[in-house]
């Protein structure tokens, strides 16, 4: 699993047979201390998430699972809307980042910009 942000919406007017009524939108995936990783990615929603939102995704076979269809043609899905993040027993720096991480998703998701 993999920690993303929502950034964006795809809009797709011709989908692969299993992927009607399925929603896209892009991610950028996140490392450990919510900082941005690599090019944003399109994933399938599962969960209704929105912009802004910090998700979790899963790639590969399991994206294909994760869909009502089974074995389309998808490899980023996003499974998971994150309310919180935690780090237990870490030190206190890593605490700091996860607390950042956890309030810029709370900022964005009330109306703020990240």
């Amino acid at each position: 699993m993999q920690l993303a942000r929502v950034i964006g919406t795809v809009v797709a007017s011709q989908k692969y047979e299993g992927l009607e009524g399925v929603k896209f939108l892009l991610v950028q995936p996140l490392d450990h201390a919510g900082r941005a990783v690599g090019g944003p990615s399109v994933a399938a929603d599962t969960v209704r998430a929105g912009p802004g939102e910090l998700v979790y995704t899963v790639g590969s076979r399991e994206a294909a699972l994760a869909l009502e269809t089974w074995f389309v043609p998808v490899d980023l899905t996003i499974v998971g809307i994150v309310d919180d993040v935690g780090v237990e027993g870490a030190s206190a720096p890593a605490v700091a980042v996860a607390a950042a991480a956890a309030a810029r998703f709370h900022s964005v998701s009330d109306g703020g910009v990240a």
